[in-house]
This record gives structure tokens, C-alpha cells and sequence, in this order.
């Protein structure tokens, strides 16, 4: 397939997943158009399509199956000309999706950029680092900061996926902003699959307080927002930092996914529930109203009953002012895979909806206590009679909202 050709044909990249696989569509998005290429997100327009999947648990496995399934039968019927897949399923299962899957022309995996640029007729452009086309609104992106991850947790394959931790340069990073921030960028929200490991790779320790210190002095950036920090060796330096920035939000995602020790070891999370405590203590001590958001798993192998009201006892200590639920999904190749999966799905989804109703409590408690109140808050859509927005406590699509008559 040659570049010539492709002139007339439109490419349409769809996105499963995370938002960092939001972030390498938008590269892809980015380096196609600097092709020439008529290339778009989503717009269910396109002949060639591109799907980016997303193979960390059983849901989103299966979401990413149905959809290239989905596509090849479009395929078969003449409605699309070409299709491609790539991202983390395609990462992991290649081989037996091309078994199975005969009607993608081609499967990538995720470090492979150039290698899909180059099938679809289109040269990697070096030049291109720092810049990129955002699929989310105009006035927030999700700026990645690493790639992959060291940690050894037993229920995750993201390592098997994503490789080892690799950080992006420092100046790569602050060139990135500065030209997010040109083209009308409110937010940004940095991402990883661990955030706190910042620089231990390139710069021989950890430098996200400093990296923090630099993005702050951007002029025109309004927050800077915090996602996916491991509790475990936790770079304390950040948080007189956040403290004392005006546009770095008080706001910051742990996730610690569960709260009985034996779990936790099992997990290998490197951290206990009092060392957890203690942590989530000192940064409110030092960061005066921060938000903590936090993500819970529910279902592991040895989590029995007492285990899973220990997640419940912890949550209603602490007062998460945002908490998510995964439930624990049995994958191949993980540390725990060979540990029994004897909780059934029903026990596990009880448990998770009880937890979340536990949340939801706490939720509208915390909310209660803000009437009267006075926030800054960016507006990130209008619908119908009103404007929705999120004060500096809510990340995009997974927290609060703030509703507006328009």
C-alpha cells in the first residue's frame, strides 16, 4: 500500500481503554496528518480503520474482541476497505488472533509506532515529538510522562504488555506542555503506569517534585493534575509542592487496591494497611483539603470474607473523596495465576456493588459539606440548559461534575 494511494481513502483510529491509550492514538493521529493523510478519531467515517485496543482485564478484553470482530464483518461486507489493530491486546495475544482473525490485515503491538506508519505508507517524523492532535476537548490533555512499569504486582500484565519503566525526557515533557498550552490547553493530566518512578531510569532518582516545579512555571497552565501514584515508596517531596503551586490541583490518584495485609502480599503491593494509613495521613497533613482518589480490587484469590471487610472497614475510616472498583480478573502469566480463582463472579460483583454503595455514602456526605462554598471551576461542556463543569477536586470522566445554568 503505498502513500499515493491512501490520499483518497480516510483513516479512522478508534480507542479502547485507558487514557494513555488515548494519548497514543492521538501520536498516531498526529503523525498520519503530518503525512497528508486524511486521518480522524472516531468519526465512524473512515475505509481503513485502526483500532487500539486494551487487554488488561477480562471486561476490557473482551470489548476489545468484540469490536475487531465487529470491524471484520464490516470488512466482509465491503463496508470498510482495510483494517489494523494494535495497542495492548494485540501486544499480548498476536499470534492467536491472526489464527482466529483473518480478515485484519495486520496486528501491532504497542512500542511499534514506526513499523504502522510505515504499513500504511506514512515515515515516523522525529521532528513531531512534543507536538499532537487532542481527541478530548480543546481545553484538557493527558500528557504521558512514562512508558511501562517495574512493579511486580501479581494481578497486573501490564509489564507483559507495556515493558519496563522508561521516562520521557524532562525538556521532551516541558516542550509538549508549553505547546499543549499555546494551542488553548487549560489542564493537563499526567499519566503513566507509575507515576512515581519518574526519572529513576534516566536521571538516576526520582524527579517528579522537580518535574512539577517546572510545568508550574508555564505560564497559561492553569492546573496541573495527578494520576496513577504507587503508594509504596512514595516520593513525599511532591507534596510541598503541590501544596505551595497555585495550578497544581490538590487532587491526587493512589491506587491501593486493597486493605488486609495477607492480600496485599499476596499481591505483592510492597506496603502494608498501616503503612497505607500513615501515608494517606501525611499527605493531608501537608497538602491542606488535597482530594484523594483510590482504586479498590475486589475478588482476589485469597480475599476471603474478612479480607473483603477489611476494604470496607478501611474505606469508611478514611473517606476517600473518590474510589473506584476493579474487580480482580484472572490473566495469564501474572504472578497469581497460579493461585486458585475460587471466588465466583456473583460474590465477586456483590462485593464490589457493596463497596461502591459504601462510597456513594461517603460521596454524598463529602458533597454536602460544600454547599455554601465558592469554587474555580472548568467548563467542559454545555448541554442543553446547562454548563458542566469539575472544580480542581475531579478528573474528567471518572469523577464529580458541576452543573451550571446556562
Amino acid at each position: 500500500m503505498c502513500t499515493k494511494s491512501l490520499k483518497t481513502h480516510k483513516i479512522d483510529i478508534i480507542t479502547l481503554g485507558c487514557s494513555k491509550n488515548r494519548v497514543d492514538s492521538e501520536v498516531l493521529l498526529t503523525q498520519l496528518k503530518a503525512n497528508d493523510m486524511d486521518a480522524t478519531h472516531e468519526s465512524n467515517k473512515g475505509n481503513i480503520i485502526i483500532i487500539n485496543t486494551c487487554g488488561f482485564i477480562d471486561r476490557a478484553k473482551e470489548e476489545s474482541i468484540h469490536t475487531i470482530l465487529e470491524y471484520s464483518e464490516h470488512k466482509e461486507h465491503g463496508i470498510i476497505d482495510k483494517l489494523f489493530v494494535t495497542g495492548c491486546l494485540s501486544e499480548r495475544y498476536r499470534d492467536e488472533l491472526m489464527k482466529e482473525m483473518p480478515q485484519v490485515d495486520a496486528f501491532f503491538g504497542t512500542m511499534v509506532l514506526p513499523q504502522l506508519l510505515k504499513k500504511l505508507g506514512a515515515d515516523y517524523k522525529h521532528q513531531l515529538i512534543g507536538e499532537r492532535f487532542l481527541t478530548t476537548p480543546t481545553h484538557y490533555a493527558y500528557m504521558k510522562i512514562a512508558e511501562g512499569c517495574n512493579r511486580t504486582c501479581t494481578f497486573c500484565a501490564i509489564p507483559l504488555m507495556r515493558g519496563q519503566h522508561v521516562s520521557r525526557p524532562m525538556n521532551e515533557l516541558l516542550l509538549e506542555a508549553s505547546n499543549l498550552v499555546k494551542n488553548g490547553v487549560k489542564e493537563i493530566i499526567l499519566i503513566a503506569q507509575e507515576l512515581t518512578y519518574y526519572g529513576l531510569d534516566i536521571y538516576k532518582k526520582r524527579m517528579l517534585a522537580d518535574l512539577l516545579q517546572r510545568l508550574a512555571d508555564i505560564p497559561g497552565l492553569e492546573w496541573i493534575r495527578l494520576h496513577y501514584a504507587y503508594p509504596s515508596n512514595f516520593p513525599k517531596k511532591i507534596l510541598p509542592v503541590i501544596n505551595n503551586r497555585s495550578n497544581i490541583c490538590k487532587y491526587i490518584d493512589i491506587p491501593l487496591q486493597h486493605a488486609n495485609n495477607e492480600v496485599l502480599k499476596a499481591m505483592r503491593r510492597q506496603i502494608t494497611r498501616e503503612e497505607s494509613t500513615e501515608l494517606i495521613q501525611q499527605i493531608r497533613s501537608e497538602v491542606d483539603g488535597i482530594a484523594i482518589r483510590t482504586t479498590m480490587m475486589v475478588g482476589f484469590p485469597n480475599e476471603t470474607k474478612e479480607a473483603f471487610d477489611d476494604i470496607l472497614q478501611f474505606v469508611q475510616e478514611q473517606r476517600f473523596d473518590r474510589l473506584g472498583v476493579f474487580i480482580y480478573s484472572h490473566e495469564e502469566d501474572t504472578g497469581a495465576y497460579t493461585m486458585h480463582d475460587a471466588i465466583s463472579d456473583a460474590v465477586k460483583q456483590e462485593r464490589a456493588d457493596l463497596l461502591m454503595e459504601v462510597q456513594q455514602h461517603i460521596s454524598f456526605e463529602i458533597n454536602q459539606q460544600k454547599i455554601g462554598k465558592k469554587y474555580k471551576v472548568l467548563i467542559d461542556r454545555k448541554e442543553g440548559r446547562q454548563f458542566i463543569g469539575r472544580t480542581e477536586y475531579d478528573s474528567p470522566e471518572v469523577d464529580n461534575e458541576v452543573l451550571i445554568d446556562a
